[in-house]
């Protein structure tokens, strides 16, 4: 078998790369591993009812107006009306969201005044230098190719505030950082757009009907998927990767290739070795929860009024990974029906996600009752950790399922089950073939948009031209 332009994975930079180029190229086929796509954003069913994998929101809500805006470029770039997505999927707001420490608290939404007004009640002496470090942000080109430069180290020059600085970084690690207790500069400023100054919603649409929109679209252009094909090998002659092995060994060629499976991942197919220092991959631990509506109306703790809560109980907040299995002093508490004009759901959804140590979980994998043993234990320790921010729901819990950093690595092939991947990134997506390049987390594009994005631009910058 043969195509033009060949992408391995059906994430959603997969997925938008695959759209882009189908405008364009008569033959262009996506591989993907498994038997849906989404990768990191996707779906399963238990006892006949749907549950989301890895959303919480997708960030960079704005304006149809703001034509400059990422969602709507992208949105251009793939040949797809904003009208058309909002009918098909709906796009629900956040309400608002909490960054939440032992000595202070900050709200924020879609509305970045709400931000700026915190700021100002809460750190009314660094008011003037938020206000002076959003501006700079504004007019910040974040995609121009830099060397590290530490996002804390310059939250602290600019605001002159230990707390403020952490307080900031922490969601924006959580949704984006693959470096322990930093953040590179250049990944903070998109993250501070995406989240501060435009905005978080979600498909008012469960995920799979939201990248069943895309797919259709992909396949009206004449694209192809195919499902349950895993790629074991990128063969290469010179530098030009020449086809993908499958794991029944069958060989596709391809005269143009894009790979979302990550960098190490992509190296390893090519049979080259891994890079040496790139430091530590960071995993989480993600429980879904699920109560009754009548259960959650009568705790009335239980927020309606927050999408949102990132928290840090220790007097600094510490995003490393942990010595042991999880570390719930810090975490993310979403609510998943607290969106404006949200559909109502059947029960009331609480999902928790925590750093975790993935070489732990994979020791414990071995003898796979002790695995599960240990993770019904880390969802109550969870459970019983947010109860004490949000109420506690324990005993009202009607189903609830735990994912590890193995379980991720698993099912997405993500080195490590780290999400964010590899604390190097590769903005241009070059990783030294003439035709074969990288999109996706390791292009350091973040969140849903971000990842659509990345791959779009690759799409852009290195086929498209030789098309």
């Amino acid at each position: 078998m043969k195509s033009t332009c060949l992408v391995i994975g059906g994430g959603l930079s997969g997925l938008a790369a695959a759209i882009r180029l189908s405008r364009y190229c008569p033959e262009v086929l996506i591989l993907e591993q498994h038997s849906r796509l989404g990768g990191l954003n996707s779906y399963y069913y238990r006892h006949g009812r749907l549950l989301e994998t890895g959303l919480h929101a997708v960030t960079n809500y704005t304006s149809p107006k703001d034509k400059k805006a990422p969602i709507n470029k992208l949105l251009r770039q793939l040949g797809i009306r904003r009208g058309a997505l909002e009918q098909a999927a709906g796009l629900c707001q956040q309400l608002k969201s909490q960054i939440r420490f032992p000595d202070a608290e900050l709200f924020f939404s879609n509305n970045h005044e709400l931000l700026m007004s915190q700021v100002g009640r809460v750190f009314p002496d660094s008011y003037g230098n938020f206000a002076r470090l959003a501006d700079e942000i504004r007019g910040y080109n974040p995609f121009t190719a830099a060397r590290f430069r530490s996002a804390k180290a310059v939250l602290l020059d600019r605001l002159k505030n230990p707390l403020l600085a952490e307080m900031l970084l922490c969601p924006l690690c959580f949704y984006g950082s693959s470096v322990e207790n930093d953040m590179d500069y250049n990944q903070f400023v998109i993250m501070f757009k995406s989240i501060f100054l435009e905005g978080m919603f979600r498909p008012g649409v469960s995920i799979k009907e939201f990248i069943q929109f895309f797919a259709d679209i992909f396949k009206e252009n004449g694209g192809r998927i195919l499902f349950k094909t895993k790629v074991v090998k990128i063969h290469t002659k010179g530098r030009r990767a020449v086809a993908a092995e499958l794991e029944n060994g069958e060989m596709i060629e391809a005269d143009h290739i894009i790979s979302t499976a990550g960098y190490e991942e992509t190296l390893k197919l090519l049979g080259r070795p891994g890079p040496s220092g790139q430091g530590r991959r960071l995993g989480f631990l993600e429980s879904i929860f699920l109560v009754p509506p009548g259960k959650a109306q009568e705790n009335a703790m239980l927020p309606r009024d927050k999408t949102i809560i990132f928290y840090n109980n220790n007097s600094r907040f510490n995003y490393r990974r942990p010595d042991a299995e999880a570390d719930f002093t810090s975490g993310v508490i979403c609510f998943p029906q607290n969106f404006e004009n949200f559909a109502k759901q059947e029960h009331f959804e609480i999902r928790l996600t925590h750093l975790a140590n993935y070489h732990k979980w994979q020791e414990l994998y071995k003898n796979r009752e002790l695995y599960n043993q240990h993770k019904r234990e880390a969802a109550a320790v969870s459970a019983r950790t947010a109860g004490k921010i949000v109420g506690d729901f324990s005993d009202d819990i009607v189903y609830q399922d735990t994912f590890t950093p193995v379980t991720i690595e698993r099912y997405t092939a993500k080195k490590e089950g780290a999400i964010y991947g590899s604390p190097a990134k590769f903005k241009d997506g070059d990783i030294g073939c003439e035709n074969l390049f990288l999109a996706g987390t390791d292009q350091g594009f973040l969140g849903i948009i971000g990842s659509m994005l990345s791959g779009v631009s690759i799409a852009n910058q290195h086929l498209l031209p030789k098309i």
